[in-house]
């Protein structure tokens, strides 16, 4: 333990200072900041990454003093087939790679080109396996020239310089074998600055961890873990991938693929490299950067592809009238089977997009997968619309695992109330709504109040959720035939048996309460009629005025 906190106090001050760096040289809370810091961190991560696994591959480097100068002094070929006994995910990276290298040439001329260089030609190297795509098909590579983000060209030298005295001061090389929950805190220290959706249309960069893991807990509950192998994980909207992160860890990174779309640049950028911490380099070509609802990337021949496993926190309102009506299609009719929202007249940005993404889960979804699907709590009740359709097509087709309404504020961004949609196209019985809105502190995050749940809480719902139990005021359990007869509501408080309380009293105080209830219903009456006679008069004495 002592190991890991120290790990994570070196890491937390490395990515401290880069910040620092930044703002010495102009670029603090700038635009680029977050490229500068999440590509140096990257490139440190591979680069350790690469030694741990040359060491763990080969004794004889393991042992030397300099692991460096053992690798610069081999034969090409030799070199060569080292690489390809690397674990896949590992990058290649030639000796000129290194930062070490980098460290003892940091006094030559033009040493920030020498530096771009480095990062272009370690992500040309490896171009296949750590690219992600646009939805045209362009590869997007894994570094820029950091230098390029220095307008003054007589500082650009120092700003490597400084960036590689950093990265060299200690080693990642430990940490390796470390797991998901460790690496997860890295992450959200990492881009705690950029996790905001300023950086795109519908980027949604983090999602709070309870709801991943309750969502995840749902999905892949304990019993299956272990169990379930070879299986597609998407999310539409993938923003940084806290979702998908916990969706994988839960399965098992090895025993799953990931897929993704999402507008944003810094988002897909942002989840590629969460892709990389957590073990799952092989599913970054998977990752495509684009407008999922106009041009859905991931597709069968000209069917949509369909997944094992579907987890999005979908943007819920946006203007998207510049294209809607591309989307009133005959080929659209099947995916957009509940329709497309309207243009609004006023509040264009208040467009329900949401209701598409929940339509394309639905339709992305393989007939015996399972999806977990963040939505406004409005959704659960909304007696007419699309909303409604949606739900009558969920139960209709008895494929409705259940419904989870969160407390309010469970988003510090954001004061609408969200219920999370479990669909489970093999549930054909019992249906389990949750009413979890009492539970969870109020805390202060900067500006704005959040609702967090404790473990115990998040165990409470994750419980109640796959035992199917029914709690007082809490969660019931229903059936489809019990959800049509409430008009398709999906509020658990709907179901919520109504309490009479019954108190043990004599014939004598029944009699006393009885004639107390009469003597006030009389006063009543009297009150009235006397109120009535006054009306009647005053209107009586009423007179045309000529």
């Amino acid at each position: 333990m002592v190991v890991e906190l120290s790990f994570q106090e070196q890491t937390r001050t490395l990515i401290d200072d880069l910040k620092a760096i930044c703002a010495n040289y102009g670029l603090g809370n700038d635009g680029n900041e977050f490229k500068i810091i999440t590509q140096a961190f990257l490139y440190k991560f591979l680069n350790d990454q690469f030694a741990s696994a040359v060491k763990k591959t080969d004794p004889h480097i393991a042992k030397a003093d300099k692991w460096e100068e053992v690798l610069t002094s081999m034969e090409g070929e030799q070199y060569e087939m080292l690489l390809l006994r690397l674990p896949a995910g590992v990058a290649h990276l030639k000796p000129v790679h290194f930062i070490g290298y980098l460290f003892n040439n940091q006094n030559q001329k033009d040493f920030a080109k020498i530096f771009d260089d480095t990062l272009i030609d370690i992500a040309s190297s490896n171009t296949d396996v750590f690219s992600i795509k646009t939805e045209g098909g362009a590869k997007v590579v894994l570094f820029d020239r950091v230098s390029n983000f220095i307008a003054d060209e007589s500082k650009k030298d120092d700003f490597c310089r400084a960036i590689i005295n950093k990265l060299v001061a200690f080693s990642f090389e430990h940490i390796f074998s470390k797991g998901f929950d460790f690496y997860a805190t890295i992450f959200e220290y990492l881009i705690k600055d950029y996790n905001s959706n300023s950086g795109g249309k519908y980027a949604e960069y983090y999602t709070p961890h309870a709801v991943a893991r309750i969502m995840a807990a749902v999905l892949v509950p304990v019993e299956q873990r272990g169990k379930v192998n070879n299986v597609s994980c998407y999310d539409p909207s993938a923003g940084s991938g806290t979702l998908l992160m916990n969706v994988a860890h839960a399965i098992g990174e090895s025993r799953c693929s990931i897929y993704t779309q999402d507008i944003s640049q810094k988002s897909s950028n942002l989840l590629r490299l969460n892709l990389i911490l957590n073990g799952l380099v092989h599913s970054i070509p998977n990752v495509i950067q684009g407008n999922t609802i106009l041009h859905p990337y991931h597709k069968e021949g000209s069917h949509l592809k369909q997944f094992d496993y579907i987890v999005s926190n979908p943007p819920f309102k946006l203007d998207f009238s510049d294209y809607r009506n591309d989307l009133d299609t005959k080929a659209n009719e099947d995916r957009f089977f509940a329709g497309i929202p309207k243009i609004k007249a006023k509040d264009k940005d208040k467009m329900e997009i949401y209701q598409l993404f929940l339509q394309h889960i639905i339709t992305s979804l393989k007939p015996t997968g399972k999806a977990a699907v963040v939505v406004p709590t409005g959704f659960i009740t909304a007696q007419s619309g699309i909303d409604k359709k949606i739900r009558e097509h969920l139960v209709n087709n008895k494929m409705l695992a259940g419904v989870v309404s969160m407390p309010s504020n469970i988003f510090a961004t954001t004061g609408t109330n969200v219920s999370i949609i479990f669909i489970d196209a093999t549930n054909k019985d019992k249906v389990v709504l949750i009413d979890a809105s009492s539970l969870g502190k109020k805390v202060k995050d900067g500006k704005n109040q959040k609702t967090v749940l404790t473990p115990a809480e998040e165990q409470q719902i994750t419980e109640a959720f796959n035992q199917k139990q029914a709690h007082e005021d809490f969660s019931v359990v229903v059936s489809y035939e019990d959800i049509i007869n409430k008009n398709y509501s999906l509020s658990a408080g709907q179901y919520f048996d109504v309490k009479i309380e019954y108190v043990d009293i004599t014939p004598e105080e029944f009699a006393a309460k009885m004639q107390g209830y009469t003597q006030n219903l009389d006063n009543l009456f009297k009150q009235s009629h006397e109120l009535e006679e006054e009306i009647k008069k005053q209107l009586a004495g009423l007179k045309y005025d000529y």
